[in-house]
């Protein structure tokens, strides 16, 4: 295990050490990363982080540029053998067969740090604080030894979903606290609880080793069938640009108002707005690739970035920002459609030159190699370069102004793409672009405090991390995202009253792998959770009230047996008489038509039993109170359950407790819908992907409006300052 020792200065930093020397000048302490036994300029924290940057950067070699330019695939610790993020320990065994200490690095992992010279690290699965703080420190120690001493720069995709947990949280799992998912936090219309979520999440991020966000994700979510809308602050431009300034403060700003060794650096995405992907298809799949406008709404979509990210208090702007793949089709003037790193348009010309950001430009996940032959797969994402080499594709992206590539660990495509960069303009300019994306890339190690200290103590982390106060302030927020659209007067139900929650089927359907999900039976909820509130029975005529714990219909928008279909967003069986009879986008090389309609084709939910639980409890209940609590992943068709509901509750991830503690009155509702709930399929047809609130919203039978800003508490109809200011004039 790395063993390093603290040097405190008296006025300045702590310094963190396993084989740097130290040198001592004018009574302070520095770091002799280069091991000259003089200060040179990137050592000395007297200086600014651009000034370190800028120096460091003119020194390193082309190899160590591109090793920057890298950004690991996804890491587990401990790692396992096979599947999609396999690796090995201790010369090519197993973790099981190596008897590696679970914060042991991988085989892979040394290879990268040493050989290809990475620096960011995708960290994907962390067993424990105090695994991924000694896992932190091997890292940080192979890399001090290593030439100038740049330390690992780990990075992670938000981590604090609540609607991610598989069981309830308990403080002595010490993991990190869970909140709400993003429109979940955007249906408490409050920019302050999401600036002391990020200011939470920030710390423990620190004690995980980890300084980067692959966050936040402020796309508009205008476009309700889009499988990555749940993971938006919703429709509302005004709400989503606020949430994306609070949110990237609190992250970056760490522990006072500026950058230091308590912040995180964030990464805002998806520039230039992933939300209206053609009829909700998603672009991780080519079947998905295109972005469309068919209401000239381009301008609004840069609301977050521009308005928001791009204008902090304490440290500006966000650090960095990833594209997403998508093409965003009819939007550079040249007539051009590729995807959005491989357009200059998009990122040289609006992001780069017209928007002025220089932070980190970094590509989405694996975007430059060849694509698959099978348009249903996951990955060839190369949107508009598939007659491109792979060399060509990084260098068309660096000539963009993108300073770094998600997921790649080869280092060989972008040392080819530098020499057919020096070939065309020159060794000098193709140097000073590669050392201008250096210097990009190691600001924000140095603004983090890691060239000082990047070591962890695994006790303090371990003591961090899913502390009492975070793990109370998440769960408090949580009971702040959940909605109540009906409640013909059965809520609050006090007492120990007896519930049944029926059972649930999901039917076997396409993954995000894009592999095939087996069908699987599932309990309602865990009895033990919810007999700290209520009595559970599994007889629901003995039962005094019944609860179904539902999800929002699951389906996706392609398969190579069905070719194109709906995305539906209702469970029974949907088929598009009204859809377009010409897609407005098409185009791929797999493809015979460049038609991408679906209209007069039919699709279910994968789970349509869901609807069916609702329907056959209220006949099993007859007159007993029957409360539907739904997962809301996308804008979904109450319609079809809502008349069978005496109460429902729309939650966009939480805990079972969390719903439970509105049912029986511990807290009383609070939010507001962040998006409109359609009324039908026919008016998602007529929408335009690219705008918000231009569809019909449902009106329940109690005459109520499930439209944006609506919700109830025990009162009625909530009508308070947050609505004045967001709903009102919700644009």
């Amino acid at each position: 295990m790395a063993d390093f020792k603290i040097v405190k200065n008296v006025e300045g930093p702590s310094l963190g050490t396993c084989s740097a020397p130290i040198i001592e000048k004018d009574g302070l302490f520095f770091k002799d990363l280069e091991r000259t036994g003089e200060l040179v300029p990137y050592e000395d924290w007297r200086l600014s982080p651009e000034e370190r940057a800028k120096d460091l950067a003119g020194r390193l070699s082309v190899e160590e540029i591109a090793g920057l330019m890298m950004y690991s695939a996804h890491q587990l610790v401990p790692a396992i053998s096979g599947g999609w993020y396999g690796a090995t320990y201790r010369g090519g065994k197993t973790f099981d067969e190596s008897g590696a200490d679970e914060w042991e690095l991988t085989d892979q992992q040394k290879k990268f740090l040493t050989e290809d010279h990475v620096r960011y690290v995708l960290a994907m699965v962390l067993k424990n604080g105090e695994v991924a703080a000694k896992w932190n420190n091997e890292m940080q120690a192979l890399c001090e030894e290593m030439p100038h001493g740049i330390p690992v720069n780990t990075s992670t995709d938000p981590r604090h979903g609540a609607g991610s947990a598989s069981a309830e949280f308990r403080t002595e799992a010490k993991d990190t606290s869970k909140w709400p998912l993003g429109l979940g936090l955007a249906a408490t219309f409050d920019p302050d609880l999401v600036k002391k979520f990020a200011k939470t999440a920030a710390k423990e991020y620190r004690a995980l080793g980890i300084t980067t966000e692959l966050g936040p994700q402020i796309d508009l979510g205008t476009e309700p069938r889009w499988m990555r809308v749940s993971d938006t602050y919703g429709q509302s431009s005004k709400l989503v640009t606020e949430y994306a300034k609070a949110y990237c403060e609190g992250l970056q700003n760490g522990d006072g108002d500026s950058w230091g060794n308590g912040s995180v650096a964030a990464m805002v995405k998806h520039w230039p707005g992933g939300g209206p992907c053609e009829s909700g298809r998603d672009a991780h799949y080519a079947f998905g690739k295109y972005a469309v406008y068919p209401g000239k709404n381009f301008e609004e979509h840069l609301k977050p970035f521009i308005e928001g990210a791009f204008k902090l208090e304490g440290t500006g702007k966000a650090s960095a920002v990833m594209p997403y793949y998508t093409v965003s089709f009819g939007i550079d003037p040249s007539g051009k459609n590729v995807g959005n790193s491989y357009s200059k348009y998009i990122i040289g010309d609006l992001l780069r030159d017209k928007y002025g950001f220089d932070g980190v430009v970094c590509t989405d996940w694996g975007i430059t190699g060849d694509p698959s032959d099978k348009l249903d797969s996951f990955g060839s994402r190369c949107y508009g370069t598939e007659d491109l080499s792979e060399a060509e594709r990084h260098l068309c992206i660096i000539e963009n102004g993108v300073d770094q590539f998600g997921g790649n660990n080869d280092i060989k495509p972008i040392l080819e793409a530098y020499r057919i960069g020096c070939e065309r303009y020159g060794e000098e300019k193709m140097r000073k672009r590669f050392e201008e994306s250096a210097r990009r890339l190691l600001l924000n190690s140095f603004r983090c405090g890691l060239f000082e200290n990047p070591y962890l103590d695994p006790n303090e982390s371990k003591n961090i991390l899913g502390c009492d106060e975070y793990v109370e302030n998440g769960f408090n927020a949580q009971l702040k995202s959940i909605v109540m659209v009906k409640n013909n007067g059965v809520l609050p139900i006090k007492g120990k009253k007896k519930v049944y929650i029926p059972g649930r089927t999901i039917e076997a359907h396409k993954g995000f792998l894009r592999n095939m999900v087996d069908a699987v039976s599932l309990p309602g909820a865990n009895q033990k959770d919810v007999e700290e509130f209520f009595e559970f029975t599994e007889n629901p005529g003995e039962a005094d009230f019944a609860i179904c714990f539902i999800e929002s219909p699951i389906s996706d928008g392609y398969t190579e047996e069905t070719g194109y279909r709906p995305v539906t967003l209702q469970y029974r069986s949907y088929t598009a008489d009204n859809a377009r009879e010409v897609s407005i986008a098409g185009g791929d090389f797999r493809e015979e038509s460049d038609n991408r309609s679906y209209k007069g084709k039919s699709n279910k939910a994968a789970n349509e039993h869901d609807l069916d639980i609702v329907i056959k409890t209220k006949e099993q209940m007859k007159d007993k109170p029957v409360i539907v609590s739904i997962r809301m992943n996308n804008p979904s068709i109450v319609a079809e359950f809502e008349p069978y509901a005496d109460a429902i509750l729309v939650n966009f991830g939480v805990e079972t407790k969390a719903v439970l503690s509105i049912v029986n009155g511990d807290s009383e509702p609070s939010a507001m819908l962040p998006v409109q709930l359609p009324k039908d399929m026919d008016t998602i047809e007529k929408h335009c992907e690219d705008v918000p609130f231009d569809y019909e919203p449902y009106k329940d039978s109690e005459g109520n409006s499930y439209d944006f800003g609506f919700g109830l508490n025990w009162s009625g109809v909530i009508r308070d300052e947050r609505w004045d200011r967001y709903v009102k004039d919700r644009r």
